[in-house]
């Protein structure tokens, strides 16, 4: 296992605006080299819109098109979540894209109500778990963050002390009102997983005039920040250590100590 390079892409999303939104992301990538993964916020074409029929695509659509050339431009993954309808169903999907054109998708899970999300789109029921030169992932969307059960590292998806993940994924579209939970359940769910977090939020007001400040992060699986985007459009690159992580669960191996469950929802 080696040292991982991740970009994190903080933008200003263009309301409901897919064109806008993908020619932006990419200029904003242009300056981007030698990196493994770059990580976009949630629904990065759109915003966070309940305009689903409107605005979904397929799975053979336009943004499925651009991440898979800007993959295979930049030889890294590219993730980020998009509205696609998919057997007469709407959902909010993360797309898993790599260099070579194959993909994973997660849908997710956690709808939020606060916004009738539950009323678009349709709830996921799996997680994936892909793999970047040997690093693990846990890829989540957003409401996700606040249920910890869904991603919490436990024996029914391995043997214990074995880990199912290293890096715990979360794109995002977070309001400033709530930037503390979304600052303390990052940390939260770095320390309780013993894993890196990457937590990619946009920043701007969306069309229901919902202001975002960023924050845009990386956690240590101590809980200590390694990076944060101040309310910036931004692209910036970090480099895991394997060594930090490996070092840290051999010293406290405290994940050999946690409750088995299952899942039942």
């Amino acid at each position: 296992m080696q040292d991982l390079t991740v970009t994190l892409v903080q933008a200003n999303l263009v309301w409901e605006n897919k064109q806008a939104n993908l020619s932006h992301l990419e200029a904003m990538l242009n300056g981007v080299q030698q990196t493994q993964l770059i990580v976009l916020p949630e629904m990065f074409s759109t915003g966070f819109s309940m305009q689903s029929t409107a605005l979904a695509e397929n799975m053979m659509g336009p943004s499925i098109d651009w991440m898979r050339n800007l993959a295979e431009k930049k030889n890294a993954v590219v993730c980020g979540s998009l509205i696609i309808e998919d057997d007469a169903a709407f959902y909010n999907r993360l797309i898993w894209m790599q260099p070579d054109g194959m993909l994973e998708f997660y849908d997710k899970r956690h709808l939020f109500s606060l916004a009738g999300e539950e009323k678009y789109y349709k709830p996921g029921k799996h997680k994936i778990f892909p793999e970047i030169d040997d690093w693990k992932f846990l890829p989540l969307i957003c409401y996700d963050l606040r249920f910890p059960v869904w991603s919490r590292q436990s024996p029914p998806f391995t043997e214990l002390g074995a880990h199912p993940y290293d890096v715990l994924v979360y794109v995002a579209n977070w309001p400033e009102r709530r930037s503390y939970a979304w600052e303390q359940l990052l940390i939260a769910r770095a320390i309780e997983n013993q894993c890196y977090v990457i937590g990619v939020n946009r920043v701007g007001d969306d069309g229901n005039g919902v202001h975002h400040n960023g924050l845009s992060c990386i956690i240590d699986p101590m809980g200590k920040k390694c990076l944060q985007i101040e309310e910036v459009e931004s692209a910036v690159s970090f480099t895991l250590s394997a060594s930090s992580l490996q070092d840290t669960r051999l010293r406290l191996p405290f994940l050999d100590d946690r409750d088995e469950f299952e899942l039942r929802r």
